[in-house]
């Protein structure tokens, strides 16, 4: 089982907040770090304001080391695939090859109309466009050149430049779609992030799953599975709470049956759970970046306890 940070900076966090948590969850053994690609608060104010997700783990990735490094998830709307096939690509040399990209259609239409991004309603057929291009150009042989001619992208022979470390950058993509989000993930994703779901939801998406990598003829098991849960470790019900309330939560808000809480036992007992799921990621979203402390309870104390 691998064990990675998730965090939510558009809630609030300069670039050096997210460098103490990187650096922290290194020098605690996490696997990952994982940062959201949004422009917008969703829960308070969201100062001191967003910072962008790329330019952030091009910076992340010449000050760690081993850590691997990536979005959950970047939405197709913010970037055109070919600039994004370079902007990934160029961290993923930065990283000496430590990069994945989760990518998705994109939902907060909010954020898009505050910063002036266009939202269109066919956003996955522009994912499933740009899932074929990034995988497409990253491929093509060096001294070859790529071209795709589609209904939202054309791209003409295209040098396809330059190449990531990874002969193929890991790609996860996710989502609760009963059809069109596992068909993708079966043509194009390296990881299915079933996402946030209840305890009864897991076997349903896996399932769904399954049942996509028959129908084009993909081997489940070059898939890995993942989850993503809201977390709020802590050494009894205070600690908890109090982390709880620094982003206006209550005890009860957090304890909802599906959040991981608590401390090393009851954590543990819970990713049991998903592991007997086969799921082989966990990804702790952690939504104070404020709060390195909490980094440090998750690695010091929760870590070393938790299934391998």
């Amino acid at each position: 089982m691998q064990y990675c940070l998730f965090t939510e900076p558009q809630m609030g966090a300069t670039y050096a907040d997210q460098l103490a948590y990187a650096q922290a969850g290194e020098r605690l053994g996490f696997h990952g770090f994982f940062r959201s690609d949004h422009f917008l608060s969703g829960m308070g104010d969201g100062l001191p304001g967003p910072t962008d997700a790329w330019t952030t783990l091009a910076g992340l990735a010449r000050e760690t080391t081993r850590l691997r490094l990536g979005t959950l998830v970047s939405p197709v709307t913010f970037r055109h695939p070919g600039i994004l096939a370079i902007q990934v690509a160029q961290v993923d040399q930065m990283s000496g090859g430590r990069v994945e990209l989760g990518l998705g259609a994109g939902w907060f239409a909010r954020e898009h109309k505050a910063y002036g991004i266009p939202f269109p309603d066919r956003r996955f057929d522009l994912l499933e466009e740009q899932l074929g291009i990034l995988t497409g150009l990253w491929s093509t042989p060096v001294g070859e050149t790529y071209s795709f001619e589609g209904r939202d992208y054309t791209l003409v022979e295209a040098p396809a430049l330059p190449k990531p470390v990874q002969s193929s950058v890991p790609v996860i993509i996710g989502g609760g779609g009963k059809r069109r989000t596992p068909e993708l993930v079966a043509r194009f994703g390296t990881e299915y992030n079933i996402g946030f779901p209840e305890d009864h939801q897991i076997q349903e998406r896996i399932d769904n799953l399954l049942a996509a990598c028959d129908r084009v003829g993909r081997d489940p098991g070059t898939i890995r599975l993942s989850i993503a849960m809201s977390t709020f470790a802590g050494k009894d019900e205070a600690a908890v709470a109090a982390r709880a309330a620094r982003i206006g939560k209550t005890l009860d808000d957090v304890r909802d049956g599906t959040n991981i809480v608590g401390g090393p036992d009851e954590i543990a007992e819970r990713i049991a759970t998903y592991q007997a799921f086969g799921i082989e990621r966990l990804y702790f979203q952690l939504l104070d970046l404020q709060d390195v402390d909490h980094v440090e309870y998750l690695g010091a104390e929760v870590l070393p306890h938790l299934p391998v």
